[in-house]
């Protein structure tokens, strides 16, 4: 033979480990689409995912307004805009055509009523300027700020899983992040997108140790959605993290300055709005009444006594000690959850937010069915639930999360009757 190679030279080569198929190699039909694949910019990858997720999303919500019947807030099958925009977003329309109102609504009890200072003015001004701009409706507009502050979290979310995690996980925690089973959410007229763009961008910052720099945005977060103050909560605890660790990782007397203030800073940004509506209205307490008139149907009339909602809804969901034993069973899991070797793969910043953001809901929230929607800031621990590789594991965990998609519009968003189950 040619080269020198005789028959049983060439048989055994041919049967060599180096040219043996190995079934776990790509084959040469696969090798293109695997080196387009890597050549494929990360922003572009997570921009897929996003779109596809919208498709599932959107199929969704059009299944449940197609079945939609006659109620408050639209016709029998209402279309896309019409559907987005009901329950708080209805509130947001008024906010962007009318504003706020300069006297609260009483209510024949002498309490105050639902009214529009419950909802921060960044997401509908925001809305409101393009409407002057663009002339369209805020229906369409609310939805396309949405969708596209969206977007904008999907990617500075990977960004933030980098920090800690590798790229394939870091994408599969995007996945989870946009089939997760409020993410319907993200294509709506609420402002959970832009606060959660917000939200992201500070935590980036936050694991950068950019704590100037944050502040901007952290402002701007403060008038989108409640959360500064928890964030205040984890900039103080990551300080307290950096001063523990200072002698393995050096923590100079500037940078401490700058946490101080970066801490104090968003803490007064958390209350800003308090203090703008009790300015405007003239009742220093118009924004806490106002929150508290809407789990008044629930408790009745009260003042808000800091950690006590959750004792008050688990005895008025599960009376007779149930509920207070599921609420510490509940917690339970969330600390063990904190400290599973999953989580100790992610960012530790992102857990002292995940610290920071459970104490602020057990400080202030009642909990309900809207509950499930105030959860979605801890959207940077799925992160840990990225963290198995197992394929059958990640496909069993996106077709829940999708499914519980349609449980919770079912539940929540379809208006069915006289509905006591608010997103």
């Amino acid at each position: 033979m040619a080269d020198g190679l005789t028959v049983d030279d060439a048989s055994r080569a041919s049967s060599s480990p180096s040219t043996r198929h190995d079934p776990r190699r790509p084959t040469s039909a696969s090798r293109p689409l695997l080196l387009r694949y890597r050549l494929t910019p990360w922003w572009a990858r997570v921009l897929v995912v996003f779109v596809l997720s919208r498709v599932v999303s959107t199929i969704a919500l059009l299944t449940f307004a197609g079945a939609q019947q006659a109620n408050a807030w639209t016709l029998a099958s209402p279309d896309y805009g019409s559907f987005a925009t009901i329950w708080d977003g209805h509130w947001y329309n008024i906010i962007a055509v009318v504003g706020y109102p300069r006297d609260l609504p009483i209510t024949g009890d002498g309490h105050v009523g639902e009214n529009a200072w419950a909802f921060m003015p960044a997401y509908p001004f925001v809305v409101r300027g393009l409407m002057g701009l663009m002339g369209l409706p805020f229906a369409t507009l609310a939805v396309v700020v949405s969708v596209a502050c969206a977007a904008g979290a999907a990617l500075l979310f990977y960004r933030l899983m980098r920090h800690a995690l590798p790229e394939s996980t870091s994408l599969f925690a995007v996945v989870l992040f946009c089939v997760a089973p409020l993410s319907p959410l993200l294509q709506v007229a609420y402002a959970e997108s832009m606060f959660l763009l917000l939200l992201c961008a500070s935590l980036l910052m936050l694991v950068r140790r950019q704590y100037l720099a944050m502040l901007p945005v952290v402002l701007i977060m403060s008038f989108t959605r409640p959360g500064a103050l928890p964030l205040a909560l984890a900039i103080g605890l990551h300080g307290v993290l950096r001063w523990w660790r200072r002698h393995d990782d050096p923590f100079p007397v500037r940078e401490r300055v700058r946490v101080a203030v970066s801490a104090a800073a968003t803490g007064v940004f958390g209350v800003a709005w308090l203090v703008v509506a009790g300015a405007v209205t003239g009742v220093p307490g118009a924004y806490t009444e106002t929150e508290l008139a809407w789990r008044a149907p629930y408790i009745g009339y009260g003042p808000l006594v800091p950690f006590t909602p959750w004792v008050d809804g688990a005895n008025w969901w599960f009376p007779g000690g149930s509920g207070i034993a599921l609420l510490v069973v509940t917690l339970v899991a969330f600390g063990a959850l904190l400290l599973s070797p999953w989580a100790r793969r992610t960012s530790t910043d992102l857990r002292l937010w995940g610290v920071a953001y459970g104490l602020y809901l057990l400080a202030v929230f009642f909990p309900q069915s809207s509950t499930f929607r105030l959860l979605m800031p801890l959207f940077p621990l799925l992160g840990v639930l990225a963290v198995p590789r197992s394929k059958v594991y990640r496909a069993l965990l996106v077709a829940v999360f999708v499914a519980a998609q349609w449980v919770w519009l079912y539940y929540c968003w379809w208006v069915n009757g006289y509905d006591w189950t608010p997103p």
